[in-house]
């Protein structure tokens, strides 16, 4: 097991921990083109029906898979087969997650005392007219700043989100965001970012982070033990 594994050092995408979670991201990259596609389709009826009984076929071949479920699950099972907590967030993340195909492939890295992001939202994120749906403009703010808050030192989980709509964000453009720490408060952390498509501010946010001891995070794991 790598544990010294960091996918936020540069902006490249990191390699898959093992052979499944590779497989598992060429699903998931496939489900995304699936999604993207359906979004944008012009078939009729009758060739969608078709594509939803090859799709619900696969879906069934899943369904008989043994499964688990949640991040912990599979931190515990089989002596570390598949990672440790950073690997399974890297791929399971439903913001920025490489194998969960909700996710848009959204790249985080930091760099001495920034951090640095670029996303495109593809047209199944589409809110006001040829603009990113505003949910998803918060979303990506809480995983980037929950991700750059590891320069204080004490990362926790997100108090408030305070975003400023300043410009449509564009859809199927590339985005990059960049964000820093504004002040440590005790176990707070006030966070700031912003985003941009091209040289156009569309958004800001605000966030506080409140940091946790592991105790809280071993409730939180603990929560759902399933029997086996």
């Amino acid at each position: 097991m790598n544990d010294n594994f960091d996918p936020f050092e540069t902006p490249a995408t990191k390699e898959p921990f093992n052979d499944e979670w590779a497989a598992k991201r060429r699903v998931a990259d496939a489900t995304r083109r699936l999604i993207s596609n359906l979004t944008t389709s012009t078939d009729s009826a009758d060739e969608l029906n078709v594509i939803a009984e090859n799709i619900d076929r696969q879906a069934d071949a899943l369904a008989r898979s043994q499964s688990l479920y949640g991040a912990t699950a599979f931190e515990r099972a089989d002596d570390g087969k598949y990672g440790n907590r950073m690997n399974l967030g890297y791929e399971m993340n439903p913001v920025f997650g490489r194998s969960n195909p909700i996710a848009p492939h959204f790249n985080i890295w930091i760099d001495n005392d920034r951090a640095y992001g670029q996303v495109r939202m593809d047209w199944q994120y589409e809110g006001p007219p040829n603009s990113v749906h505003g949910g998803f403009v918060g979303a990506l703010f809480d995983q980037f700043l929950g991700v750059a808050q590891k320069m204080t030192g004490q990362p926790g989980f997100t108090g408030t989100l305070t975003v400023r709509y300043i410009k449509p964000t564009p859809i199927d453009t590339d985005l990059r965001l960049e964000g820093w720490v504004d002040r440590i408060d005790g176990r707070k952390n006030y966070m700031v970012s912003e985003m941009w498509a091209g040289d156009v501010l569309t958004a800001r946010c605000d966030g506080v982070f409140i940091s946790v001891t592991s105790d809280v995070i071993k409730k939180l794991k603990n929560r759902y033990i399933q029997d086996e």
